[in-house]
């Protein structure tokens, strides 16, 4: 039974060129650029080198700012997060959400007898027992849906996700 040759026994063209059917062959074994890309083409800078799995400057020795900028942000506005675009409670450290207390609020006092301020806030189990509680009652309950409006007029609230409503 004949083995094949190692892949070392085959013979290659010199780096660069094609055989004759067409095919390119890839850097000699060792070296790191396979498919003939321009450093950094189509890639953030330090792909594929060791330490590049985390971004260049955060807890990384020796890491110098780009172009001697100084004041260099990855997101290009100095203090923005993408992660709380409305910024972060001082109270809680939380990020705000993008739903409003005033809103809210007021959808809360004016159609809490359908849930509405509850639905706009994402608490979806709390709109449908609030429903429940005022047509069972015949519109006694609907004091809740009020009630709860105001709490969250004065004192604020959370969405869904746990997320303080904002200000304005």
């Amino acid at each position: 039974m004949s083995t094949p040759p190692p892949p070392s026994a085959t013979p290659q063209p010199p780096h660069g060129q094609s055989d004759p059917h067409g095919q390119s062959y890839g850097q000699p074994y060792g070296q790191s650029d396979p498919y003939h890309q321009q450093p950094g083409y189509g890639q953030p800078p330090g792909y594929g080198q060791p330490g590049a799995g985390a971004p260049q400057g955060h807890g990384q020795a020796g890491y110098q700012q780009p172009y001697g900028n100084a004041g260099y942000q990855p997101y290009g506005q100095q203090g923005y997060d993408p992660n709380a675009p409305y910024g972060y409670d001082p109270k809680t450290g939380l990020p705000y959400s993008h739903k409003t207390k005033l809103v809210a609020g007021l959808l809360q006092i004016l159609l809490g007898g359908f849930g509405v301020g509850r639905f706009y806030t994402g608490h979806i189990g709390m709109a449908i027992g609030m429903i429940a509680v005022t047509w069972l009652t015949c519109g006694i309950g609907g004091i809740w849906p009020l009630i709860d409006g105001i709490l969250i007029l004065v004192n604020g609230g959370t969405d869904a996700d746990g997320r303080p409503l904002r200000e304005n």
